[in-house]
């Protein structure tokens, strides 16, 4: 049985492992794949300090994860609050998949999102992941420009 629950610090070699594994996934990397240094120590400063929630799915070993990473900004009047978040990480083990656990764990994080006052849930989407998202109520969106700033560090 599908065990859900919020990843805490102790977590973090799981939420590296999972982590790691959606990133080969969905980018076709092999098995043995290396990941920068960079990425590694960005990563795991990023589930140690950052204002995110990651649901982890455990069926004795983690099967799933989505991540919630929430982002406060200056209030407008279509987000009064100010507060947005943004899905990332959303992956699901491809032997346990079609068996509602990304459903559950999105789930659990608009749950809480709604919770915290959040007004916008953003998202990058793959082909395989759409259908899911529309389930929740998500909806396309062609209001977004977006610079891509090349930089480094953490």
């Amino acid at each position: 049985m599908i065990s859900y629950s919020k990843a805490t610090e102790d977590d973090l070699e799981l939420l590296m492992q999972s982590r790691l594994e959606m990133l080969r996934a969905v980018n076709d990397l092999p098995e043995d794949y290396v990941f920068t240094d960079e990425l590694m120590a960005c990563s795991r400063e990023y589930f140690k300090n950052a204002n995110q929630t990651t649901i982890l799915a455990i069926d004795e070993k983690v099967v799933g994860c989505a991540t919630m990473c929430y982002i406060d900004m200056m209030p407008t009047f279509s987000h009064p609050t100010g507060k947005r978040a943004h899905l990332m990480n959303v992956f699901t083990n491809s032997q346990y998949r079609r068996q509602g656990i990304a459903f559950q764990m999105l789930g659990i994080l608009i749950n809480e999102a709604k919770e915290k006052g959040v007004t916008e849930i953003s998202l990058d989407a793959t082909e395989l992941g759409r259908d899911l998202y529309k389930k929740h109520g998500f909806v396309e969106s062609n209001e977004c420009m977006v610079l891509i700033v090349n930089g480094t560090n953490c």
